[in-house]
This record gives C-alpha cells, structure tokens and sequence, in this order.
C-alpha cells in the first residue's frame, strides 16, 4: 500500500496549540471484523497489533492523574481486545464517560452476542459507522451483508434503549463519503438518515456524525491509484475555513496507540507523526506531565478537519450550511 505522507508533510497550515485535555482516544489495536475501504487505520481480521495488559491497566491512572472526563476507545474493532471489558468498568469506575467507535457488525459476530448489553449496562455511548442507509452503498464500502448486519446491530441497540428520546444511552451514527468529495450537510443528512431508517427499519439513533475522509493509509491510496490525491487535497484547501481552528479535536485530545505512544490525532498516529514534545511522547509521561499549551503536529492532512463545515470525531465543527467551493475530480 502506497503513503501518502511524503506528500502531506511539507504544509503551510497554521500553528495550533492543545487547550486543556479533556478526552484521551486510545486505539486498543488494528484486529477488526471487517477491511473497509475508507478505513485510515487499514484494520482487518489479519492484523495482530494489540495493546498490552500492561499498558491498558495504566490507561485508568492517567485518567485520573490528568483529570480526563471522557475515554474515546478505537481500533480496529475494540471490543475484539481481550481486554475490552475490563477497561471499561474501569473507566466507568471513575466516573469518566466511555465512548466505543463500533463498527455494529461485530455486535452479531459469533462470540459477542452479550456485547451490546455489556454497553448498555456500562452506559458506554456508542458511536457507530453507517456510511449510507442503502444497502448497495454499504455494502460496496464495507463488504457484502455488511448493511444487513449492521441493521441487526442497530435494532439490537435500539432493544436495549440506545437512541431512545428517553433513554439516557447515547447511540451516534458516522458518515463517511465514498469518494474524494467533502460529505454534505451534517444537519440536513442527519434528518434523511433519521427519515429512512426509521421508515424501513424502525431503527432510531441521537446523532449523525459527517467525517470527512482523510487522504492517508488505505483512502490514501486509493486516491493515488486513481490519480484522485492532488484535486482531493485542492478540494480541501479551496474549502478551507479558518474559524474551524478553533474546535478541531486535537486541542482537546491525545490519540494513543497499541503501543502507548502518543500522538495530536488518530490521523497522525496513522502517519507516524509523534507529539512534537519529546519529553512527553509516551503515555506513562502523562502521569506527571501536563500537555495543555503544547504544539501540535502538523501537515497537508489537517485540512481534512478544517474544509468546510469541518470534521472531528464528535462530527462536524460548523453547524451552519457552508456553500463549498467545487474542485474538478476525475
């Protein structure tokens, strides 16, 4: 698989700074049930990088050695980490929210049938990836009778309370666009996808996150093979939006990986850009360090969250509607 990095790392973005840390995204490791074409973490069910015992157990004591209010757990698949369970009740122990990005198939995967009311017993707020709520589209991105599990997964949820307007458990879903285009409106996508899913599913959820997808790892590639890299990365730029700077999720968060090593972003920590600090690049350093006021790394990438209406992973910066500026793509 071709990188991109050579081709992002020399930018004339701007300096940005981390405010006070507020969410630690720990990526438990790349083992997935799935190889979906969009995925910036290249995840599939053959990768064997996982997080050590270890390092999961000092996941707890830097939570609260800095104060963090929310753990946002990643993978690949992170419920398919043995140790999945067990640093959930941990968190949850500690009175920090616990967010679980899941790819809902996995929750009608032979060995977690009990997974989903695990989550609801935790009260983990789920977050969960649907590009599309058709099934041709799914399944062209994700694999086929990936929509079809995914609908299971999501009425399995909802079963529980998950996206109910009065239940207390939170259930988000994620979009991502097919191509090298920026994703519509999130608001008025949002509504499409509550229209439909509940008309032909009965399925109903809180939020919908539009992501924009990042020119890097398996997308990356993709758009290199299809010589689709330089208009996507002019799309990006022709649609960029300075007041975004002020909310994208690097000034509020540190990404960790399977080996403990931190990085601003998930994007990053794909690219193998560390934090620029190098007295604070490991998690057992955020024990006693503080990274509120350090710099933060960046490159061409990072105009992926700041084009448009914006994109993180709690979904898009910009409420409002932004008109894009068109870019010819082939």
């Amino acid at each position: 698989m071709k990188s991109t990095i050579e081709l992002l790392e020399h930018t004339d973005f701007p300096a940005i700074k981390r405010r006070q840390l507020t969410i630690l995204q720990v990526n438990m490791g790349y083992l997935c049930n799935m190889s979906c074409v969009h995925c910036h973490v290249a995840a599939s069910p053959y990768r064997t990088e996982m997080m050590s015992r270890e390092l999961v157990e000092l996941i707890p004591e830097v939570l609260q050695a800095q104060n963090i209010d929310t753990l946002d757990l990643t993978g690949g698949a992170p419920e398919m980490h043995e140790d999945f369970k067990y640093l959930v009740t941990a968190a949850r122990a500690l009175g920090v929210k616990v967010i679980d990005r899941c790819n809902l198939t996995i929750l009608m995967e032979e060995g977690y049938e009990d997974m989903a009311q695990f989550l609801a017993d935790n009260q983990v707020e789920v977050v969960a990836s649907l590009p599309c709520y058709s099934l041709e589209n799914v399944d062209k991105q994700r694999g086929k009778g990936a929509f079809d599990d995914s609908i299971l997964g999501l009425q399995k949820l909802n079963s529980l309370g998950y996206g109910k307007p009065d239940s207390d458990l939170t259930l988000n879903l994620v979009f991502n666009p097919q191509g090298a285009t920026l994703p519509p409106n999130q608001q008025q996508l949002e509504a499409d996808y509550k229209r439909e899913l509940k008309a032909h599913f009965d399925i109903e959820f809180n939020h919908l996150f539009a992501l924009t997808n990042m020119p890097i790892q398996r997308f990356g590639a993709v758009l290199l093979a299809k010589d689709q890299f330089h208009p996507y990365m002019d799309l990006l730029k022709a649609n960029y939006m300075a007041a975004n700077l002020a909310e994208v999720m690097c000034r509020s968060t540190i990404s960790v990986n399977w080996l403990g090593e931190l990085f601003d972003c998930d994007f990053n920590q794909q690219l193998e850009i560390p934090v620029p600090n190098k007295t604070r690049r490991h998690l057992s350093d955020l024990l006693t360090q503080n990274p509120s006021g350090d710099d933060i790394a960046i490159a061409d990438h990072c105009y992926g969250c700041t084009a448009g209406q914006g994109s993180s992973c709690g979904g898009a910066l910009e409420e409002e509607a932004v008109e894009l500026v068109l870019a010819d793509t082939p």
